[in-house]
């Protein structure tokens, strides 16, 4: 695991050297054990490693035999043993023991065809110093992130956005456009990120770049086809595929590999069938009647007993949650209101003073239907075969009324699906979020504009596909895994995802949806595994994410002066309505509503703004 920076520019070859060593600079936490480098006339390419494979030969970057190929690479590649033996067959000299080394030779041999055979996650740059073209690749989910920012004749890319701010010609300005939907999504949902002409490439994706000319092209899609056969075939399968691939991601290292481990099904089970020496979890001490809440290191420590293993474990107060904010946001590049961000970023650091590399439970809840939104009750299937002009009409009738039970469901069910679900997080509508934002920024932006060309491609799938294709483009790759990348590598860890796998995944987007969600249970077919390797308390625990008690701290007037502080800092109003988001905090403190992810969502946005555009010069 490591990070890499580059680019192509007119500079001369000895500038060059310096703002390559310059950017790789800012991404030393992403390899902190050996740094590389090359220059020539046309392209500067800088590395930062963090040794797992190969630890004394697997510098980069890495050449092919005659040196005309030159490669940077991000990620590990769980297949790339077997890879390796069909490329000597085929005449391939190798120097190295690494899978850095598979890839580049795997393209010289299969050109822009590698990227399938690879079974792994990656992010990575290859140059051609014969034809001077540059090719780049992300892995098929969105693991491991590549960024780049284009102008007309110049390419910077990067493992993280900071590194580009070390480039002379890099023009820093925020992309306010990127604000309201960040609002109601809380991650920032664009390819254009928050800073302007800065792009991310998709996942799934390849580009190539030569003369001034980048194009993009898609090597993966993500599909369901759905195949009809008795469930008992397909537990038995995914059960070996499961831990196959569980295997594949403990044993292509070597260091030791521990893993995380809360208190629901994902982690517990990657942990029982890993086994792995040690494991790792982090709480919240906050105390309620004499007992700590919002606490899932009980239940670890519970399992670890249960399965022999030692369990490290500790406790995140309030203080050390508001203390770390800008910290955290400073390593996401982009303002991430996702909560369980900041318990991750301890927890990496926890496991960091012990092992290197951690296996994590990331990609089940997308794999298998897990998430809670995936389940609607009879009763709501039923209301959803009403037209559509009545369910509206009810929901007029429904909007003036104060709160009662159901009304949320009402007016939730008044749209459909493409404007109903829009991921796990939903954090305000558009008329919400346009109101909060100053003058300049509102705009008739919808939420459908999005979504819709995604929720195209999957209109005749039933709603829980439809949902599962929604949460592969948007809530994993841009909020799950970004934060499982940057909050490991800001402490020079790196995460394995066993349970988001490319083969995986050509067996569970075959499965049924009624063996996904069947008698009120989501991701039944996956706990219905995962209970014969632990007790039932923990295969049928109903997905809780990582409870943080944000809304209950800043009802605390320490906390509450401290968030009132910002919102009243002068540079709010260039994004903000200040009377109204100050409005919002005061109805908060007082108890009258709980606006706590409202203005968490808020918070973060100018927590990452004042770090990056005012402290940051």
């Amino acid at each position: 695991m490591c990070g890499f920076v580059g680019f192509v520019d007119r500079n001369e070859k000895k500038q060059k050297e310096k703002i390559i060593k310059d950017m790789a600079d800012m991404i030393i936490h992403r390899g902190p054990d050996s740094e590389g480098y090359y220059t020539d006339d046309i392209i500067g390419l800088g590395f930062r490693r963090l040794s797992i494979i190969d630890l004394n030969g697997g510098s980069q970057p890495i050449y092919n035999e005659d040196k005309t190929k030159v490669i940077l690479f991000n990620g590990e590649i769980y297949n790339y043993e077997s890879l390796r033996e069909d490329l000597i067959k085929k005449g391939h000299i190798f120097t190295t023991k690494t899978d850095t080394e598979v890839v580049l030779h795997g393209y010289e041999e299969y050109g822009n065809k590698i990227f399938s055979h690879l079974r792994g996650m990656f992010a990575f740059v290859i140059y051609d110093t014969k034809t001077k073209e540059v090719v780049g690749a992300r892995d098929h989910f969105g693991i491991k992130p590549f960024y780049y920012y284009l102008t007309e004749d110049e390419l910077l890319f990067a493992s993280e956005i900071k590194a580009f701010l070390k480039h002379p010609s890099f023009i820093k300005e925020v992309n306010k456009k990127a604000l309201k939907m960040y609002l109601i999504f809380q991650y920032s949902v664009f390819e254009e990120t928050f800073f302007k002409n800065v792009y991310k490439l998709k996942p799934g994706h390849y580009f190539t770049y030569k003369e001034g000319q980048f194009k993009t092209k898609q090597y993966f899609h993500v599909s369901f086809d759905k195949t009809d056969k008795p469930y008992v075939e397909y537990k038995e399968e995914m059960k070996n595929v499961l831990e196959e691939s569980i295997k594949y991601h403990q044993m292509t290292s070597d260091v030791e590999v521990g893993s995380y481990l809360s208190g629901g099904v994902d982690s517990s089970y990657v942990a029982a069938v890993a086994h792995p020496d040690k494991t790792f979890s982090v709480g919240f001490a906050v105390k309620n009647e004499g007992k700590f809440t919002f606490d899932e290191t009980v239940y670890a420590k519970e399992l670890s007993e249960l399965l022999h293993i030692k369990n490290t474990s500790e406790l995140i107060s309030s203080d050390d949650f508001f203390n770390a904010l800008p910290t955290v946001q400073y390593y996401t590049d982009e303002p991430h209101a996702n909560l369980s961000t900041v318990p991750l970023y301890f927890l990496s650091k926890l496991a960091r003073k012990q092992v290197k590399v951690v296996l994590s439970g990331e990609g089940s809840d997308e794999m298998f239907a897990g998430y809670n939104e995936y389940y609607e009750p009879n009763v709501i299937k039923v209301y959803l075969k009403l037209p559509l002009f009545l369910r509206r009409g009810f929901a007029r009738i429904a909007q003036p009324f104060p709160h009662f039970s159901g009304k949320n469901t009402i007016l939730k069910c008044s749209k459909p699906i493409e404007e109903r679900y829009i991921g796990h997080a939903f954090v305000m509508n558009e008329e919400e979020a346009n109101d909060i934002l100053c003058d300049e920024l509102k705009d008739n932006m919808k939420i459908s504009d999005v979504l819709k060309p995604y929720y195209d491609k999957v209109k005749d799938k039933d709603d829980i596909t439809k949902k599962m294709y929604i949460d592969y483009h948007f809530w994993l790759p841009q909020d799950i895994l970004l934060k499982a990348d940057k909050m490991t590598m800001a402490n020079s860890l790196e995460l394995r995802v066993p349970l988001l796998d490319k083969v995986l995944f050509e067996h569970a987007s075959k499965i049924p949806t009624r063996y996904l969600i069947h008698d009120k249970q989501t991701k039944y077919i996956f706990r219905e595994i995962a209970s014969e390797k632990m007790p039932e308390e923990w295969s049928k625990r109903r997905k809780l994410g990582f409870p943080v008690p944000f809304s209950k701290w800043i009802r605390e007037e320490k906390y509450y002066k401290m968030v009132k502080k910002c919102f009243e800092e002068e540079y709010v109003n260039a994004f903000f309505d200040q009377e109204k988001i100050c409005n919002l905090l005061e109805e908060h403190y007082k108890g009258i509503q709980n606006y706590g992810r409202k203005i968490y969502n808020i918070y973060i946005f100018l927590i990452w703004y004042k770090k990056f555009f005012i402290e940051m010069k």
